[in-house]
């Protein structure tokens, strides 16, 4: 009767185990990334913005207006500007750049105050939230601070008639370890039926990968 009496109590925790596990990997194998809200509770700044190719950038040289300029940064990744050419850009942050302008143009006129605003930006490939497959617009778009996967899906249209949206996974480059991991995405329950626990925070390098139904 002893025996019996502690039986039950032996396979308890495995099943508890199991049933944890088991909402964490998801349906399709692969794991899923916690809940975001519509909107935040409470904004946080992003991750300083990178200098990507193609960005639009207004120099300010202040008490020198003839050498400020606005300047599109070429697909080599530099600039140039009044005094400074070929002035390296991709990779850098605004108050990077900003501060390697106040050294070259320190040559020229004495403690300059220079300061970097990108206008128009495109981003790095890193910076960028790239969707691809069975949307109504594939496209790369900068990634933003607290930016979701409804943002992400709002910008390029949703998804098209032939979407599978709940077979849907993002992609993953973890910068620390060098892998990349697979999650399960809901984005037919989050963009057909609402939802909000489908909705999940991104970020910057994500890769979006949405399937065709089979039927």
């Amino acid at each position: 009767m002893v025996a019996m009496r502690h039986f039950p109590r032996i396979f308890a925790a495995p099943v508890i185990v199991a049933s944890a596990i088991s909402g964490c990997i998801g349906s399709g194998g692969k794991p899923e990334l916690p809940s975001a809200s519509y909107v935040g509770g409470q904004e946080q700044p992003g991750e300083e913005y990178i200098i990507g190719p193609l960005d639009q950038l207004n120099i300010f040289v202040w008490r020198n207006p003839e050498l400020s300029a606005k300047v599109q940064v070429r697909p080599d990744g530099r600039i140039t500007t009044p005094l400074i050419s070929d002035m390296p850009a991709v990779g850098k942050t605004p108050a990077m750049l900003a501060d390697d302008m106040k050294i070259a143009l320190g040559e020229y006129i004495k403690d300059p105050i220079v300061s970097v605003i990108v206008e128009n930006f495109s981003g790095t490939f890193s910076q960028q939230v790239r969707i691809v497959g069975a949307t109504e617009k594939p496209a790369s778009i900068p990634f933003r601070a607290n930016m979701t996967l409804l943002d992400a899906m709002i910008a390029v249209g949703g998804l098209n008639e032939f979407a599978a949206g709940n077979r849907a996974r993002l992609v993953r480059y973890d910068r620390v370890t060098g892998k990349q991991t697979e999650y399960k995405l809901r984005l037919s329950s989050l963009l057909k039926n609402g939802d909000s626990t489908a909705n999940v925070r991104l970020q910057p390098g994500d890769v979006i990968i949405i399937p065709e139904s089979a039927f």
